[in-house]
């Protein structure tokens, strides 16, 4: 970067045009939307951001451009999720964490998206996965729980710290009974499956993932079909656990087996079980938060990483049930 001798203004020198595709978006929407967030003005001119404003203006867009290089330097174009996750470490104080952010790189998906941690709340729940057998990840929608622990699953399994993944949850009958569904068993509770099937062609590809599940190196299955069995060196995710009774969440937890770990998500804002009835993931959580090996992690709407109105409106549920 370089200043100008004019005051008011400041160059930031971009490397190439996909950096400079990446940060500034379709239509230049990244830089619209920077200027809206700061009061700057912005114009690119080939390969030179000009930055325009007072001092406070352009000390802001400058610490945002600064935030998110980590992804447009590689050519991965930052969304408004990436500026509005940039603004809140600015606004909070936590730059220098914020950076620190960009550099834990998990994963590439097959569309070559760097996936990695994206709030601090998510970074220490991949350090838990990471240093615990059992994690629990309690959290509302769009935080990133069960995508994180399949990043994290796929990786192990890729460095041979795993031999294979189960993934499963519970496959509550939200207003229809599975009989009336068409299909054999594993056709009725596919649906109830599928956002773990498409975390995994995120990673894997649809192919690969296919041929992993054929082999049985990958298995999705109903919360059901884990009884009576034992789970040695494998990643188990048990997603939606918030739908669990206390007898379900006892028998998932004792099929971890040797050279095993095992994440457990949910969200308990979204409790489908039957009115009175306990949520097993509520109870495990309280029951194990001191058992040594055992990780308890609290995402909120400050972590949800989908589009930005996700979090409004998380926000806005949560003011109701807390009224």
């Amino acid at each position: 970067m370089k200043e100008a001798s004019n005051e008011g203004r400041f160059v930031i020198d971009l490397p190439d045009n996909d950096s400079a595709l990446a940060l500034t978006g379709q239509d230049h929407k990244n830089l619209k939307r920077i200027e809206e967030l700061t009061g700057s003005s912005m114009v690119l001119r080939g390969l030179s951001l000009e930055i325009f404003g007072d001092s406070d203006q352009l000390e802001r867009s400058i610490a945002l451009v600064e935030l998110t290089k980590s992804l447009w330097q590689e050519g991965q174009v930052v969304s408004s999720v990436d500026l509005h996750l940039a603004l809140n470490a600015l606004e909070s104080g936590r730059k220098k964490d914020h950076q620190e952010l960009g550099n834990q790189i998990l994963a590439r998906s097959q569309r070559g998206r760097l996936l990695r941690p994206k709030t601090f709340r998510q970074k220490t729940y991949v350090d838990a996965m990471k240093n615990h057998d059992l994690t629990f990840a309690l959290g509302p929608a769009g935080t990133g729980k069960t995508f994180l622990a399949t990043v994290l699953a796929v990786k192990m399994l890729t460095d041979k710290k795993v031999e294979r993944l189960v993934l499963t949850r519970p496959a509550v009958e939200a207003g229809e009974r599975l009989g009336f569904l068409p299909g054999d068993l594993q056709q009725k509770v596919d649906p109830y499956l599928r956002p773990l099937y498409d975390a995994l062609h995120t990673l894997l590809g649809q192919e690969k993932t296919i041929s992993l599940l054929e082999k049985g190196v990958i298995e999705v299955a109903p919360l059901a079909y884990m009884r009576g069995r034992t789970l040695d060196e494998a990643f188990v995710i048990l997603d939606e656990a918030q739908n669990t009774t206390s007898a379900q969440m006892q028998m998932v937890l004792t099929r971890l087996g040797e050279r095993s770990r095992m994440v457990v998500t949910g969200d308990i804002t979204q409790v489908d079980l039957p009115n009175g009835q306990l949520s097993g993931l509520v109870e495990a959580a309280d029951l194990l938060k001191s058992v040594d090996g055992v990780a308890v992690c609290y995402l909120n709407s400050a972590d949800v990483v989908r589009h930005p109105l996700v979090q409004k409106v998380v926000n806005a549920y949560a003011s109701k049930y807390n009224e």
